[in-house]
């Protein structure tokens, strides 16, 4: 299988809470990180997600936000992933910023190039990567 979405991560299923319509599914990716998907309860059914299966946690670099200096911020993000930029591609309108966030664990995102400068964005600074649980697809093999 071959995709377009830049983030592609291998876990573990932690926990999955249904509700009516959605349910939240937390993967453990490699390294330990938490990972909180919110998809249908029919997705659930038709992957045929368990506690301790191995998963993919698939994340579009668009849906990737990046900031800067998160202390004391309050977020409607569930995922949040503290790194080191290792990567900076400046573009006339974008800009593609790669986050180590350890455990050989590699995000990427996908910004204007306004907010980058606006950031102060380089190579070997630290950052966070953001993204909503409704941003994450599971896959399975």
């Amino acid at each position: 299988m071959k995709l377009s979405a830049r983030n592609v991560f291998w876990g573990t299923v932690t926990n999955i809470k249904k509700g009516v319509v959605n349910a939240e599914v937390t993967l453990n990716l490699t390294g330990g990180f938490p990972v909180a998907a919110i998809i249908t309860n029919g997705a659930v059914d038709y992957l045929g997600l368990k506690e301790g299966m191995g998963a993919y946690a698939i994340i579009k670099a668009t849906h990737v936000i990046i900031g800067t200096n998160l202390e004391g911020a309050k977020l409607s993000a569930r995922n949040v992933m503290k790194g080191k930029i290792v990567k900076l591609i400046e573009g006339p309108v974008s800009t593609e910023v790669d986050l180590d966030v350890g455990a050989a664990n590699v995000i990427t995102a996908v910004i204007t190039l306004e907010s980058a400068k606006n950031l102060g964005l380089k190579q070997g600074g630290e950052a966070y990567a953001l993204f909503k649980a409704s941003s994450v697809i599971i896959g399975v093999k």
